[in-house]
Parts: C-alpha cells; structure tokens; sequence
C-alpha cells in the first residue's frame, strides 16, 4: 500500500479520463474514452448513463491492465449539475443524463417565481436551469419510468457520482461540494439535503443520495471486468477537484479550468461567503468533518464555441486550427465574439442568452474572427475575475484545461484580467481527483501540501496597462448588455 500509485477518474461532460500517478502526484499513464451528447430538442442536452459506466470501466480497466504495481487509493470527480433518475434494484438508468447544459427545466423555475428569493438564501445559488433542482423536477414531472418508480419505491436520484458509485460497489452517496450545486442543500448546512429546498423543488428527499466527506474512508470500487478491487477514497465535483489539482487549498487562491466553458474558482477559508459580484457561494470540499467553501463563476461555452464555429461555420478545421489563425493576426479587426451558445453565466446570469459574432464588415477575415473568439472567452473569464476583486485581491491566475496550450488564449488572459497567469500541466481536474484519493488514503498529509508538490511549469504576465484593461473592458461591457435585445423572451 505504502508504494501504492493513485488513480483519478474524471468524468467530464465530453469524455471520461483515468490516469495514474505515483504518491509525489507525477502522472504515470492515463486512458480515455469519449462521450456522445445528444440533443433531441432545442436547448436539451443529454448522455446515456450506461455509455458513462461503459467509458469510466473501460477507461479504468485499460489502467489497470498495463499497470506497474497496485493502486493505493482512487478519486473521483464528475461533470456538477447533471443527473439522471435510475432503479434502484436493478440500478438501470430510468432516464438519459441531462447535462448541466440543458436548459429544458427553465419551465420549471418560470413556476417557482415566487420562491426564488427564499430559494437563493437557503442555497445561496439564483435561480438558472444550470443547477440540478430543477432538472430532477422535470424529470419527476414528465418522465412516466420515473414517475412509476417513485410510486413503486424503488426510485433513484442525483448526480452522476451518486450513480457511478452505487453501480460500481460504492454506496449510493455524494459529498458536500456537489450536493452545494444541486439547490437542495443549505450554503450554511452542508451534509444533509434541506427538507425545504426539496419541498419547494418538489422532489422526494428519501429518494436523494447519502452526503459523506469528500475523502475518507469511502468504500470500494469494482467491475466484472477489473482484475482487483480499488480502495474509494476522495469523491468531488469536478471544478472543485481541478481547485485542489491547481493547488488552490488556501484563501485567495484562485483557478480557472479551460473545457467546454471556463470556471472559475477562488478558495475562501472555512467561511460562508457572502455573493458578490454574481458569484456563486460554493462547499470546496469537506475533509474530516471540516468544510472549506470557495466562490464559483462559470463561463458556459469556451471550447464549445470554438468547436462550433470550427464544425458548423467551417472557420477551420479544429480548434488548434482556429488558434493558429487566430494568432496570424495583430487584432479582431473590430470583430466581437459572444460565447453565449449555453446561455451566459456569472456575473451575467442571462439563460437564455445566444452566442453572437458581430463587428463584421467587408474586410474582416476569418482570422480576425478566430481571434475574436479566443478574445472573448478572455474577456468572459475577466468579467468573472473582476467580480472577485469586489471581495479579495486576485495576483496570480492558477489556469489549466486543453485551451491553456494555445499562448495567445494565456497572453490576453493575462492582458485583460491585470495579474499573472500560471499554467502546470494541462489537466488539474483528474490530478484533483488523484490527491483527494491520496489524502483520504493517507498517503498525502493534507490538500494544503499541494502548493508543495506541485508547482507552475509556465507564467504569463501582462503586457497591456490599466488605462487599456479598464477601457476596453468598459466596451466588452456594453457589447455584451447590447446583446440582451437578442434574448429570446
């Protein structure tokens, strides 16, 4: 055990990745499997949950058949919001996955005006279909397999770490930070979910998973396919895992992980925060009992745009491809790029929010539009990052994700938000996932050893003045308000 190696599992909203690391959190050998999302009605996002335990089983399995030595310990982290209704004697999905992209449950909050205020003290969360609450009530309402099971008793609800779990050997249980992004847990009380948010949400609190420590003790995992049984210790929402993979475990440190959207987090002590700005108060993690809370801002589409804009528009043929001509050019040409396809996200909060490219005239060239893109997933993070600057000092921006590879995306980053940017590695979610494996397992200390273990490999600082930052982000403002006319009603 004391040599063991650490796996991370991180199942994500496009695929699912695995990867080994020894006990100093260096990466060993990683698999993955990709996922499909399927969309069969305007603004609906969906997987099949037996897709997802295929490519979290194969991944793993892939791992653990070429491995070296035993794992010590495994974490797990999952894609937040989304959740799925499954059976709980048989454990087979009563319904698709719906995304935390999804935006059918909107009908939903549209019925609970009333109680969105009492809704958004208890939760400290605003009403957005991004959040789970409402989407189990959708389900609830309009799914007959649900509905049936819930009369029969044998119903099943949660996020997607709940399901991996009980369908894997470990409990049907979920942990502090994920049940703090389901609107049914107090911002002020986590460990439990709330009588109340669920009666407002209408869903059955018995039918709800067991809240335990993000790491610990947790149980085990296992697979007819695996060749041994893997020692569960460290389960977390994914943007929380790549908080302690960036090794922001102390106040004031903050993080943005670069996917399908951008999300921002800043770690603020043991303390509830109070929201500001349109930031989200969320649980980091809890850890022996001990909860640490940080503040959330998302930015819904960021490689999303950019592979739409590469696969519908034809701007190039892939994302690199996009950056590449994205960096051929001194500027946008006067073009804008809203990076609005799953709505707006803090501090915005506008759902129903759509993607927009505008400032095109007879000159412009796909190669200013490139640019323009990456310019505004840029200006979308500074727009969340200036919202922390309300609250606490932000010197350094700790980055990771696929996008951080381009250094254009990194240099205006760090143009527009004013500090340095800090990039190790690519992927901080799975390496997260991995040391809250290794603190639950004791073979790493604490998370607040991490600063330790693992530190930036790349630094960017900023070129451009304040004079510039401030003026044009006053114009990035007043193109994003100006687009609110395009909301649909």
């Amino acid at each position: 055990m004391s040599d063991g190696m650490l796996l991370g599992i991180d199942e994500g909203t496009t695929g699912v990745k695995a990867a080994l690391f020894d006990q100093r959190l260096q990466p060993v050998a990683e698999a993955r499997r990709d996922k499909v999302n399927r969309h069969p009605e305007e603004g609906w996002v969906e997987q099949d949950g037996e897709e997802v335990i295929a490519a979290v089983t194969e991944s793993v399995g892939e791992l653990l058949e070429g491995a070296d030595g035993e794992v010590a310990a495994c974490g797990l982290d999952h894609q937040g919001e989304s959740v799925l209704a499954w059976d709980s004697e048989t454990g087979k999905p009563l319904s698709p996955i719906v995304v935390w992209q999804d935006k059918r449950s909107q009908e939903v909050l549209d019925e609970l005006t009333d109680k969105e205020d009492e809704v958004r003290e208890l939760s400290g969360l605003p009403f957005d279909p991004y959040f789970s609450a409402a989407k189990l009530a959708w389900l609830l309402r309009n799914n007959d397999e649900v509905k049936k099971a819930r009369d029969e008793g044998r119903l099943r609800m949660g996020t997607v770490d709940s399901f991996l779990c009980d369908r894997l050997g470990a409990g049907f249980a979920t942990e502090p930070a994920t049940a703090s992004r389901t609107q049914l847990q107090r911002i002020d009380k986590p460990g439990s979910f709330d009588e109340r948010l669920c009666e407002i949400f209408g869903v059955p609190i018995e039918v709800l998973p067991e809240i335990r420590d993000s790491a610990g003790e947790l149980g085990t995992l296992k697979h007819e396919s695996w060749s041994v049984e893997i020692p569960f210790r460290g389960q977390i929402v994914d943007q929380q895992a790549a908080l302690a993979g960036a090794a922001c475990v102390e106040p004031g440190r903050v993080k943005a992980t670069y996917g399908t959207g951008v999300f921002v987090l800043a770690h603020v002590g043991d303390g509830v925060p109070e929201p500001a700005g349109g930031l989200l108060p969320t649980v980091a993690w809890s850890i022996d009992g001990k909860v640490e809370y940080a503040l959330d801002g998302g930015v819904f589409a960021a490689g999303g745009m950019l592979e739409w804009m590469c696969s519908q528009l034809g701007i190039a043929e892939s994302p690199p491809k996009l950056s590449e001509l994205a960096r051929s050019v001194e500027t946008s040409a006067g073009a804008r790029v809203l990076p609005g396809l799953a709505g707006i996200g803090a501090p915005w909060w506008r759902p129903n929010a759509r993607a927009v490219i505008s400032g095109i005239h007879g000159g412009t060239k796909r190669e200013n539009v490139a640019r323009a893109a990456l310019e505004g997933i840029a200006w979308r993070v500074a727009d969340v990052v200036a919202a922390i600057k309300e609250t606490s000092p932000v010197e350094t921006l700790r980055v990771d994700g696929g996008l951080t590879n381009e250094p254009l995306l990194l240099q205006l980053q760090a143009d527009m938000i004013g500090a340095p940017v800090e990039a190790a590695g690519a992927d901080a979610t799975v390496l997260g996932a991995a040391a809250l494996g290794g603190v639950g397992a004791g073979v790493i200390g604490s998370l607040t050893d991490l600063p330790e273990m693992l530190p930036p490999d790349r630094r960017v600082d900023p070129q451009q003045d304040e004079e510039w930052r401030s003026t044009e982000h006053e114009r990035w403002r007043k193109f994003v308000k100006a687009t609110e006319a395009l909301d649909p009603s």
